[in-house]
């Protein structure tokens, strides 16, 4: 697998397309990490870190909306990839949605938000939207 921030954020796309309530996906402290940012954010209804094997799991509990069964999540967007490394300042960061939606940034002080890294004025690589 050359991308498995792609392959953690399809995963999280089909189990929503499917109405699924619970995802499993292999774990790495990237995807940890990310997954603490959704949880926070209140994209996400729990999650939970499964040391099995060599790797681990992680499941997560998707959050649905109980009268319409639509989800949180309404896209997922892979920025940089390994082909195309998208790097950004803290002056040119993105706005998802005018401040709606959240990207989510690698950046030296670990992964965050753009706008947490706004408010500490440093740049990063670009993973992902979420909206």
């Amino acid at each position: 697998m050359t991308d498995p921030i792609a392959d953690y954020l399809t995963r999280l796309r089909n189990a929503i397309k499917a109405q699924h309530r619970v995802v499993e996906v292999p774990a790495s402290n990237l995807k940890k990490e990310i997954t603490k940012i959704l949880f926070d954010k209140g994209y996400i209804l729990n999650y939970k870190f499964v040391e099995d094997g060599p790797q681990g799991t992680i499941k997560i509990a998707l959050k649905y909306d109980p009268v319409n069964k639509v989800n949180a999540i309404k896209k997922l967007i892979r920025v940089s990839t390994p082909g195309l490394r998208q790097y950004t300042g803290y002056k040119e960061m993105p706005r998802v949605l005018n401040g709606l939606g959240i990207a989510i940034l690698s950046t030296s002080k670990g992964v965050m938000t753009d706008k947490e890294a706004r408010e500490q004025m440093i740049g990063g690589e670009v993973l992902c939207y979420i909206y």
